[in-house]
């Protein structure tokens, strides 16, 4: 899987899966054949097994989008074929156990903004360019974007980003909440590793549950929220043997 115009490499460091998009002459551009090489990675063995995933596109480029072209011909029954098949890897990713970390540099567009907006945590380069152009052609983000933008976002900014089709750079998208830290050019690799590796630290049923719980929470009652949390913690509490070492933590 390595080597291949349009590839995608995955590798380990030590706990930590990392997944390289691998079509930079392409601009890491989502084809149909690079989203089934994604789905192929993400049940590799080395993500199977790891307790936290990196993703990333390299230094220069996450990813300018979706292959469009491939799609617009399509009819409305092959079109429903697609998000069953390779263009179901959004939500695979998305649903992944263990928590995962996106790591950008360069263009973050189009499907390369949903693929980023499906990972739990979200750096970026100051080289990082945001936005969904689909709008200018006629259509709209299909794969995920919308919904998870405006859960994100907000719905003003989601609409705003949307709507205008108009990109942003990293400091906009850290102040907007889309990222959780902007880093030097280069960097985004080296400090997205730095948190898999914090996170995987962790016991990896209870990162797995409470990840689990922070995405089902939007879409509860705050009733029901605070009861998934409470179920969540008995269920720990009696499973994992950390739980019973209470009197072990470090108080601040």
């Amino acid at each position: 899987m390595n080597g291949e115009p349009g590839s995608v490499e995955v590798a380990r460091d030590g706990d930590v899966a990392v997944v390289t998009l691998r079509r930079e002459h392409k601009l890491n551009a989502l084809s149909m054949h690079m989203e089934t090489q994604l789905l192929t990675a993400l049940r590799t063995q080395e993500v199977r097994t790891s307790r936290a995933v990196v993703v990333t596109g390299g230094n220069t480029v996450f990813s300018a989008g979706a292959d469009v072209n491939e799609i617009r011909t399509l009819t409305p029954d092959a079109i429903l074929a697609y998000y069953r098949n390779s263009g179901s890897v959004y939500e695979v990713f998305a649903e992944l156990p263990q928590p995962t970390v996106v790591a950008v540099a360069g263009y973050c567009l189009g499907g390369g903004l949903e693929l980023s907006l499906a990972g739990d945590i979200r750096i970026a380069d100051e080289t990082a360019v945001f936005g969904f152009p689909e709008i200018q052609i006629g259509i709209l983000p299909s794969s995920g974007g919308v919904t998870r933008a405006a859960r994100t976002l907000g719905y003003g900014r989601a609409t705003d980003l949307i709507l205008r089709g108009r990109r942003f750079g990293a400091h906009q998208a850290l102040q907007w909440g889309l990222l959780t830290e902007v880093t030097n050019k280069g960097s985004h690799i080296r400090t997205a590793l730095t948190i898999a590796h914090e996170i995987a630290e962790h016991d990896p049923l209870v990162v797995s549950v409470t990840k689990q719980v922070i995405h089902a929470s939007p879409d509860a009652s705050q009733a029901a929220s605070l009861l998934l949390e409470r179920l969540a913690y008995a269920v720990l509490n009696r499973t994992t043997p950390a739980a019973h070492a209470h009197d072990e933590v470090k108080q601040p």
